[in-house]
């Protein structure tokens, strides 16, 4: 035997160990893991696409970075065939694209005027939208303790953002409102896909996500083009890989367990987004913060360990819940 091959087995049969265990972990448990890991590859996403926009116009930089998302994915297509990725429902992958867009126009409008961490703390009303369609939408069982979660995240979040509002210039709290009014779009957005996880696959969504947007910002990226630098290039190139990779984990989450479930979560985007600025930025985290960031964690500590308890108990109320049509499984 090859000492290469002696050496491939043990790796081959530690992944496949660590697949079961995956496969084993509890839904909710899972869309939890996507969801966190989708936050921090859109945290490092955000401030990479904050430099670019300081050197090119908005919505030439969104129409590139979604372009490259395009075609990033591009090689995937073409290995599945392109039939692979046709989409059961066109009209939904256009739907939502162009919700996202309008979402996206507003948020690359404020992004180049906005601190990365008040972009972030601003992002996190987005779950209570969620929430709140998922309830009046998709008929999702909303607990008491999801509740009690959501709004202890968002008064750390306050934490964070009280002091900094209250001290903002007219001009900056213009931005911060733009920044703001984006969130329910990208909600809706959000709630768009987890109703496309039913008859799509992850790969179609995102695949289609990339394409749609990309023909939504053509037209306003050539009223403002201008030739990026080679650097400019692979930033974009950059922000393609990450932005897929966050979609994707984002789209596994909300097939893996109800989005309401998972939304809690999304507030720990507040330590990635204050450690990002802190390696990027130089920006040192303020006490508001690191107050505001405890609050969270304890909030998402308190409800990962409510869903799990209540889906070990016979008949519990999670084992109960009722979200629409079943969702594919991850």
């Amino acid at each position: 035997m090859h000492p290469e091959s002696s050496q491939a087995a043990p790796a081959a049969s530690r992944l496949t160990r660590l697949r079961r265990r995956a496969s084993s972990l509890d839904p909710t448990l899972k869309g939890m893991l996507w969801t966190t890991l989708a936050g921090l590859l859109f945290c490092v996403l955000n401030a990479l696409m904050r430099y670019l926009t300081l050197e090119l116009h908005p919505l030439q930089s969104q129409f590139l970075r979604y372009l490259m998302g395009v075609l990033v994915m591009l090689p995937l297509i073409l290995r599945s065939g392109i039939a692979a990725y046709l989409p059961k429902r066109i009209g939904g992958q256009f739907l939502r694209g162009l919700v996202h867009s309008c979402g996206l126009w507003l948020w690359f409008a404020a992004l180049p005027h906005t601190p990365l961490a008040d972009i972030t703390a601003i992002g996190f009303t987005t779950p209570i939208f969620v929430m709140l369609g998922a309830y009046f939408f998709f008929h999702e069982a909303m607990r008491r303790d999801r509740w009690i979660a959501a709004a202890i995240g968002l008064a750390g979040v306050l934490v964070v953002v009280a002091p900094k509002v209250s001290g903002m210039a007219s001009g900056g709290s213009f931005y911060h409102l733009i920044m703001l009014a984006c969130c329910p779009v990208f909600a809706a957005s959000f709630l768009l896909t987890k109703s496309l996880t039913r008859t799509e696959s992850t790969g179609v969504i995102v695949a289609w996500q990339g394409i749609s947007v990309a023909l939504f910002s053509l037209a306003p990226a050539l009223f403002v083009w201008q030739a990026p630098s080679a650097w400019q290039w692979a930033g974009f190139v950059a922000t393609g890989v990450l932005g897929s990779a966050g979609h994707y984990c984002l789209t596994r989450s909300f097939a893996a367990a109800d989005i309401s479930a998972t939304q809690s979560v999304k507030f720990l985007d507040l330590m990635w987004a204050s450690i990002m600025g802190w390696l990027v930025f130089s920006d040192t985290p303020s006490h508001s913060t690191l107050a505001g960031g405890v609050v969270i964690a304890a909030s998402t500590l308190w409800i990962a360990r409510r869903e799990a308890r209540a889906k070990k108990r016979p008949g519990g109320a999670a084992g109960n819940e009722k979200s629409g049509a079943p969702a594919p499984k991850a």
